[in-house]
C-alpha cells in the first residue's frame, strides 16, 4: 500500500506492508489527513521514531477484529491517537493518553494515517455526523488539544484571557474559546492569521503593541513554542494567575523562572483533549475550520505538502486521499 514513512528521511513508498489487526482494533481506510508541526518534528529526530507518520485523520472502518464491534464497519470516523494497554492505573481512570506502555499514532510505537490503511482500537473510535464535512473533522484533534484547557482550568466569565501565538496550534486554541465565548485577547505577529480569530468573536493585537500590559491577564496561554513566547507569557500574566502551557519548549538555555515564585503563578501543562466535546462543536456549526486550510493536496503529493507546511504564511495542509 501506498505510505509516508519516515526511516533516515521522508519518503514516500507504494510497497508498504499493509497492517494486521489485533484484538479490540479496526481496519481504517483513510479518507483525509492534515500535516501537523509535530510531524515535521518527527522528521528532526523528534522522539526517535521511525514509520508511517500521520495522526490528523477521517476515514472509513474497512474491518474490525472483534465480532461485537461490527457496528464500526461502514462508519465515518476520527479516533483519539493515544492507545493504552488497557491495564494500567492511568488506563484504569480514562487517561490513556498518559499511559506509560502506550502507542501513539504516528508518533511513537504505532504506525500513523500517512497510508492507505492503518489501525486503532475501537474504543478510541469517533463517528463523523452526516453535516461535519472530512475538511472540518479533521480537525478534531487540534481542536480536542484546545478544548482540554477548558476541561483542566475553569475560566469565569469575568477573567481576562491573553493567548499568545497564532500558528496552527495559537489559531485552534482562539476558534474554540471564541465559541466558548471566553473573554480572550489573541496576541500574534501576523495581521492576517490574527484576522481569522477576530473574525471568530475574540480581540486581537500584535506582539508590538502589549506594552503597558504587564501583570494584566488572569489567566495567560502560550502557543508559541518559543523561549521569548514563555517569557512574555509570563509577564503578562498577574500575580497568582495561571500561566498554560500548550507548546512543548526545548530550550538549550536556562529559563528564568524567579517570576513564578515571586508573583505565585499556577503553571498548567496542556496537551491532548477529548474529542466528543468538539464533534459537537463542529456539528453546531459554532466552528469554522474553512480559514485554517492553506491548500488540499492529493496523497501522491504528501512530500510536496510537507515542503508547503514549512512555509511561514501556511496553516494547515490537508492530504486528500
Amino acid at each position: 500500500m501506498k505510505a509516508l514513512i519516515y526511516d533516515d528521511g521522508l519518503k514516500f513508498v507504494d510497497n508498504y506492508k499493509e497492517p494486521v489487526l489485533k484484538a479490540g482494533e479496526a481496519l481504517i481506510e483513510t479518507t483525509m489527513a492534515g500535516i501537523c508541526n509535530t510531524d515535521e518534528e518527527i522528521t528532526k529526530g523528534y522522539m526517535g521514531y521511525k514509520g508511517v507518520l500521520g495522526h490528523e485523520f477521517t476515514g472509513i472502518v474497512k474491518d474490525v477484529f472483534n465480532g461485537a464491534d461490527k457496528y464500526w464497519i461502514g462508519k465515518r470516523v476520527v479516533g483519539e491517537i493515544n492507545a493504552g494497554c488497557k491495564k494500567c492505573p492511568y488506563c484504569a481512570r480514562g487517561l490513556e493518553r498518559h499511559c506509560p506502555n502506550r502507542g501513539t499514532l504516528g508518533i511513537w510505537q504505532k504506525d500513523g494515517c500517512f497510508s492507505e490503511y492503518f489501525t486503532l482500537p475501537t474504543s478510541n473510535l469517533l463517528e463523523i455526523p452526516v453535516n461535519v464535512a472530512d475538511e472540518e473533522a479533521v480537525f478534531i484533534e487540534p481542536l480536542a488539544a484546545a478544548y482540554e484547557i477548558v476541561e483542566q482550568l475553569h475560566i469565569k466569565p469575568t477573567d481576562k484571557v491573553a493567548l499568545i501565538g497564532d500558528g496552527k496550534l495559537g489559531l485552534s486554541i482562539a476558534l474554540v474559546l471564541g465559541a466558548l465565548n471566553i473573554n480572550l485577547h489573541h496576541i500574534g505577529k501576523h495581521e492576517n492569521k490574527l484576522a481569522i480569530s477576530k473574525n471568530a468573536g475574540n480581540k486581537t493585537m500584535l506582539l508590538s503593541e502589549i506594552e503597558g500590559l504587564a501583570h494584566y491577564f488572569d489567566v495567560v496561554i502560550e502557543a508559541t513554542g518559543s523561549t521569548g513566547g514563555f517569557e512574555t507569557s509570563l509577564n503578562l500574566t498577574r500575580p497568582r494567575g495561571t500561566l498554560v502551557l500548550k507548546s512543548t519548549i526545548a530550550a538549550k538555555e536556562g529559563l528564568n523562572l524567579a517570576p513564578v515564585v515571586i508573583n505565585e503563578i499556577t503553571v498548567l501543562g496542556s496537551r491532548c483533549g477529548q474529542f466528543a466535546p468538539v464533534m459537537n462543536l463542529l456539528r453546531r456549526r459554532a466552528v469554522n475550520t474553512k480559514p485554517l486550510i492553506t491548500k488540499v493536496l492529493p496523497f501522491d503529493e504528501a512530500i510536496e505538502g510537507f515542503e508547503l507546511n514549512r512555509q511561514k504564511e501556511t496553516i494547515k495542509v490537508l492530504l486528500k486521499f
